[in-house]
């Protein structure tokens, strides 16, 4: 790279850094599903907010004709609605330039998945509010799990409908803070008996389909999930690696001679799902285990093994070099590993290790690395 390349590069991450700094905070509350009490807490914070002399505005709140609600409301400042004659019918829709002229310090935006009425300069209200947000007004948002983009089969499989109405995951990958509102099934599903979701006549039917007691913890796992992932990502950008909290990692390492790869595979799942962390199996493929050099029923296992890794929610590396420990200490440093897993010492791997006469090197650069190595029975 050249001098004048880094320069431009340097350039364009420092006009990054006052982009952001110029832009509004955002905030986003998701939960599980319509009920669980998204825009009774953002009303709530816009009360808070005003308390404490924040200039906070409602640009646009979707009350549900829920009584709770709209008592909230009556005392937030609210900027109208725009009116819109569209085949023949009035529609309203949130007036971003209103927002943007008044320009208040924040700006209380419900549905955040809704597809703007046609001719309306954004498609999505998603995206009206990265304008708002790049105009130096922060945003409250609130959007439920089932709108995400690429959770979008799986809560079709969950549900069995289809969701129209989508954000794409960079969405929340904008956010500054995404907040969970949960709440047990039982809890749920007694509000939705009691009317506090929909009306009578809607209970019964809602009762045998969307909100199956079923549906509704797959529903919020899912949340949990997503908002985990998003602390996740904050942590890891955010707070410097000397600071940290250790963040549990870990590495299955096999190979195609490995009879017990499906042991090591199932005991290190294990512990990856005890720490709710991510975890790897690695496969080093040496010059001696050339496809072409190795057996047809070996191959089969060890794409068997991949599978049973895949299913187990692991992911997959596969690497080629000659020096297995070398290729191991690597990838555990690149891929911030905690703990490796590995078989015993009579497993054809671990052999392979020895025999190239570089298992303590291996030792020692996973000192250095912090990284624990736990030999599986």
């Amino acid at each position: 790279m050249s001098e004048e390349e880094k320069i431009n590069i340097d350039d364009e991450h420092f006009l990054e850094l006052i982009r952001k700094s110029k832009r509004g905070k955002f905030k986003i509350y998701i939960g599980m599903s319509a009920g669980v009490g998204k825009t009774y807490r953002m009303l709530q914070e816009a009360h808070t907010l005003l308390k404490n002399s924040i200039d906070v505005k409602i640009g646009y709140i979707e009350p549900h004709d829920r009584p709770d609600t709209i008592a909230l409301i009556q005392d937030l400042p609210v900027i109208p609605r725009r009116k819109i004659i569209y085949k023949g019918k009035e529609l309203e829709e949130m007036d971003v330039p209103a927002i943007l002229k008044l320009h208040p310090e924040v700006v209380i935006v419900d549905e955040l998945a809704h597809a703007n009425i046609f001719e309306s300069k954004n498609e999505k209200r998603w995206q009206d509010v990265v304008d708002i947000l790049n105009s130096g007004i922060s945003v409250i948002s609130a959007v439920n799990i089932q709108h995400i983009e690429s959770l979008n089969e799986e809560i079709q499989k969950i549900t069995g409908i289809e969701v129209k109405e989508r954000i794409p995951d960079k969405v929340l990958g904008l956010a500054d803070e995404v907040v969970n509102i949960d709440m047990t099934a039982d809890e749920l599903i007694t509000r939705l008996k009691e009317g506090k979701i929909y009306k009578t006549e809607k209970i019964e039917l809602a009762l045998r389909n969307f909100f199956k007691s079923e549906n509704i913890l797959q529903l919020r796992e899912l949340a949990l999930k997503e908002v985990a992932s998003q602390v996740e990502r904050k942590i890891e950008t955010e707070i410097p690696k000397s600071v940290a909290l250790r963040r549990e990692r870990f590495l299955a390492c096999i190979s195609s001679n490995d009879e017990t790869a499906q042991a090591i595979i199932r005991k290190c799942a294990r512990l990856a799902s005890y720490y709710n962390c991510k975890w790897f199996v690695l496969y080093v493929q040496t010059p001696k285990e050339n496809p072409d050099k190795i057996a047809l029923v070996k191959q089969r296992h060890l794409i068997n093994n991949f599978k049973l890794a895949t299913e187990l929610g692991a992911e997959i590396i596969e690497n080629e070099n000659k020096n297995v420990a070398k290729a191991i200490a690597e990838v555990a440093e690149i891929r911030e590993i905690t703990t490796i897993c590995i078989g015993k010492p009579h497993f054809n791997l671990f052999a392979s290790i020895l025999a190239i006469n570089t298992f303590n090197k291996l030792v020692k650069k996973l000192k250095s690395l912090d990284i624990d190595l736990i030999i599986l029975s």
